[in-house]
């Protein structure tokens, strides 16, 4: 019976940690969302009116800044939301539920104040030069409640004063009826200056691109690769089976800077299982937007159950990607074709990682994952006595590490070996979707794979920077570059200076002649 009892606890256990996070480490976890409010009469005053209803908070969007402040996004869904965008000073908090921090300040969090404050932020991103940028969608509600109380305004926030040093408001050329944006990618050239965002308009289909040196947006319009795919609009998600069909472009990644001097956006529709590709260097380029259609490739579909609404890359090339159909985190390394034998999984937990809706790498090449059972808060009730929200982290390093995304690893042979490789094809079992089953590897024997350019003793290229040669494989022929220099411009953004004070467009004050509840006016 004693051995009876043994066995069965070990194979709990072996369940248990299947099912379960082991590399990415949970930082932070909430049953519900708590603000840091001024004092504790203001919160009981604001939860006695309903300016704060915990249960309506939803986190969507995590940035990471130098050790300190850790961004975390709240969309104005629901009533009941006192602050969009806050932080947690990690400097005080280093694990546990702690209570979010409006940024920079309770009063730039009214709701409506359209000039002053930001309404609905949902995906930001902080750039090289110590810049935090915000879209403000200015939307209060989702789907059929959706009203508009302010227009689309790109804020830009110097993070070494914590003030607002740029809002720009879209134009309405940029914008229809159907519009919804919720992510943002920031692409920094020779300089600050020299800084563009990008915005995916999900629901209206289209491409904004927005320079910082001009202070001027255009709009990408009508390419059939922002549109969703019609064959990919169901989803099962926590035990639900929903229909997200009208979902179009949505996440974005930015590469490194190429030998032209431009990067490649990757992007994909929500309701998709592809990836497309374009340079920015059209993106750029006002005068392409009616005269760009050929410039966009199409790449490979992920596979099965690869729906994603958040990508990012790392300066050496790997993307890590959300499946929220796996409830895990993938990963490809660009200098390999974009197809399912290259994709990885990095982490999983069918607990942990339901809805894992945004992933970030910071400056330290640390992933920060935000998971929130976003399908469950929408279409069914989330159980407050459980942990709903969580923050896990690890190093891109640990996280790649033994998958078909490590260029380090045996697989490929040691980091810049001349020695020829043998890729390996992950086998999907037909029971993936069981929580137990894991991926399985086969040794397929090869030479040299072909999809590599010829390279002779130390000629070869850093493995690193071999991401280059996705354009070999994958169709992106804009870079004619070849041989082992292959990054002149990662210098001079190494480089960047934070711009200048007289050089900033500061905003004033925040003063607003709309009321606010008034405990942001005591803070």
């Amino acid at each position: 019976m004693k051995c009876l009892l043994v066995g069965l606890l070990t194979f709990v256990l072996c369940i248990q940690f299947g099912n379960a996070a082991y590399k990415l480490q949970e930082r932070f976890n909430w049953k519900q969302l708590d603000f840091a409010f001024p004092n504790e009469n203001l919160k009981q005053q604001a939860l006695a009116s309903g300016d704060y209803i915990p249960q309506n908070a939803l986190p969507v969007g995590v940035e990471h800044w130098q050790n300190h402040p850790l961004f975390v996004t709240i969309p104005r869904w629901r009533d009941g939301i006192p602050a969009t965008l806050t932080y947690i000073n990690m400097d005080h908090s280093v694990t546990g539920s702690p209570a979010l921090i409006p940024y920079p300040d309770w009063r730039s969090n009214t709701a409506g104040d359209c000039a002053n404050s930001i309404t609905t932020a949902y995906r930001i991103k902080v750039d090289e030069c110590g810049r935090l940028w915000v879209l403000d969608t200015g939307t209060l509600g989702i789907g059929n409640t959706t009203t508009n109380p302010c227009p689309y305004a790109v804020n830009v926030f110097d993070l070494a004063t914590h003030t607002r040093i740029r809002r720009y408001e879209l134009r309405p050329e940029d914008t229809n009826a159907n519009t919804f944006i919720a992510n943002i990618a920031v692409d920094i050239g020779k300089s600050c200056d020299d800084a563009f965002a990008y915005f995916s308009d999900e629901l209206g289909y289209g491409l904004i691109a927005y320079s910082w040196e001009q202070n001027k947006s255009w709009r990408f319009s009508g390419h059939s690769y922002f549109f969703p795919d019609p064959l990919r609009g169901d989803y099962n998600i926590a035990g639900l089976n929903f229909q997200w069909g009208e979902e179009g472009i949505f996440g974005m990644a930015l590469s490194p800077i190429r030998s032209d001097g431009y990067r490649t956006m990757y992007f994909s529709p929500l309701a998709s299982h592809r990836q497309f590709a374009v340079s920015t260097r059209i993106l750029r380029d006002e005068t392409r937007v009616e005269d760009s259609y050929h410039d966009f490739i199409a790449l490979d579909e992920r596979g099965p159950n690869s729906h994603t609404t958040a990508r990012v890359m790392s300066e050496d090339g790997v993307e890590l990607f959300n499946l929220i159909d796996q409830n895990s985190v993938g990963c490809w390394h660009s200098s390999m074709p974009y197809s399912p034998q290259f994709h990885g999984i990095v982490d999983r937990d069918d607990v942990g990682l339901v809805f894992p809706a945004d992933v970030k790498i910071d400056e330290n090449k640390d992933v920060w994952v935000l998971s929130d059972r976003m399908p469950v808060f929408l279409l069914s009730e989330l159980d407050y006595n459980d942990v709903n929200f969580r923050i896990y982290t690890a190093p891109l390093s640990t996280l790649i590490e033994g998958t078909v995304c490590d260029q380090r690893s045996n697989v490929y042979g040691p980091h810049n070996s001349v020695a020829a490789v043998k890729p390996l094809h992950p086998i999907y079992p037909k029971t993936y979707l069981n929580p137990t089953a894991k991926p399985s590897y086969v040794a397929i024997p090869s030479s040299r794979p072909s999809y590599l350019p010829p390279y002779s003793g130390s000629q070869r290229p850093n493995v690193p920077n071999a991401f280059l040669y996705n354009q070999q494989h994958n169709a992106l022929t804009y870079d004619a570059a070849n041989g082992p220099h292959l990054f002149p411009a990662i210098a001079q953004i190494q480089q960047i200076q934070h711009p200048a004070p007289a050089a900033r467009e500061g905003l004033g004050s925040y003063a607003t002649s709309r009321s606010v509840p008034w405990w942001q006016q005591h803070h």
